[in-house]
């Protein structure tokens, strides 16, 4: 599988507080089935900075990658960089073609992938599906679109209070298996996921 990872749920304006973010990772396989990946002992990859102290838990995220790369074949993951490029250097060395930057503060590319989200989800025979993850239902409500220039729109967060950063990371992880399967990738038998 191919996970795709939004680490812009991972970063903040001080990039060890949580500064309200929820980390979480989620992927999708190539015929379009998005989830969210769990531990060996079945602990989703969603973390709640109340529970670590008031920080995000950077080596337990970092640890969730690798049991992600080890149960899963991954051919791509989206990282969003901010307060976490050294992280995210230290994946691209370790899953070399594997692991990418991709900044969700470009209002052009950010839009498009809104769009591809958008109009894969609604289209009546759309194949994607998901594992209807509660939290990230909530953080899918809570995002607003919000007007750009030159006919483009983001998300936001509705009010400080709620959360967006698992939409942001299924936004991310449908962008990703969708530019696997641009560049023409095909699954042979295995699953393939992407985060």
């Amino acid at each position: 599988m191919a996970p795709y990872v939004d680490e812009a749920t991972l970063s903040s304006q001080k990039p060890h507080h949580s500064q309200g973010r929820n980390p979480g990772i989620r992927a999708e396989t190539l015929d379009g089935y998005q989830f969210t990946p769990t531990y060996h002992d079945g602990r989703p990859t969603i973390w709640d900075p109340r529970q670590h102290n008031g920080r995000v838990p950077r080596l337990e995220i970092l640890a969730a990658f690798d049991e992600i790369f080890e149960q899963f074949d991954v051919v791509r993951a989206y990282c969003d960089p901010p307060f976490w490029q050294s992280e995210i250097d230290g994946l691209e060395a370790k899953y070399p073609k594997r692991v990418f930057r991709w900044e969700t503060y470009r209002p052009t590319q950010m839009h498009a992938a809104l769009e591809r989200m958008k109009t894969d989800v609604m289209l009546p025979e759309s194949q994607f599906t998901h594992d209807g993850d509660e939290t990230v239902g909530t953080h899918i409500r809570n995002a607003v679109e919000v007007a750009r220039s030159g006919q483009k729109y983001l998300i936001f967060k509705a009010s400080e209070t709620q959360k967006i950063d698992l939409a942001m990371s299924s936004v991310l992880a449908h962008e990703a298996a969708g530019d696997v399967i641009a560049a023409g990738y095909t699954a042979d038998e295995d699953e393939y996921v992407y985060y």
